[in-house]
């Protein structure tokens, strides 16, 4: 019995290896930038998370290297702006809107256009041939209704 309990207790004893970042900042309003980077920084390993939820290798990199350039003095954009060069705009959650990304930006809104379009003209199509008579099958139609009401 207390073999079992020292083998269960010993393999508890890898939980205690996880890893914890510290990070001492000079200011809070550096921690705030940090947290801010970091929040809005994509993991390229990951792609649908942020480096700040990643346990990638990559991501850890990453925070370590906005860390270390918050703390030579580089602002918000000047890291955001090296991450985009170096990584290209799918490191940033909310990419800048220029050429490349014109079409991510817009491209909602072209989709719900053209659907509206194809729906009226759909529409339109629809209520102009709902009847799909010509004048002289009209004619007629009226004519055997008329004969239809008389007693």
């Amino acid at each position: 019995m207390k073999i079992l309990v020292i083998l269960c207790l010993s393999l508890l004893t890898s939980l205690s290896y996880a890893e914890i970042e510290h990070h001492d900042f000079q200011s809070l309003e550096q921690e705030q930038s940090y947290q801010t980077l970091i929040s809005e920084l994509r993991c390229l390993v990951c792609q649908n998370q942020t480096i700040a939820d990643s346990n990638a290798a990559l991501a850890k990199d990453l925070r370590r290297q906005v860390y270390e350039m918050l703390q030579q003095g580089q602002s918000q954009q000047q890291i955001a702006d090296f991450m985009t060069e170096r990584y290209g705009d799918f490191v940033l959650y909310n990419p800048n809107f220029n050429l490349k990304t014109g079409l991510l930006w817009l491209g909602p809104a072209l989709f719900l256009l053209i659907g509206l379009i194809a729906v009226l003209l759909f529409a339109r199509k629809k209520t102009n041939s709902e009847s799909g008579l010509t004048d002289e099958q009209k004619s007629q139609l009226a004519k055997i209704l008329d004969e239809g009401e008389k007693p």
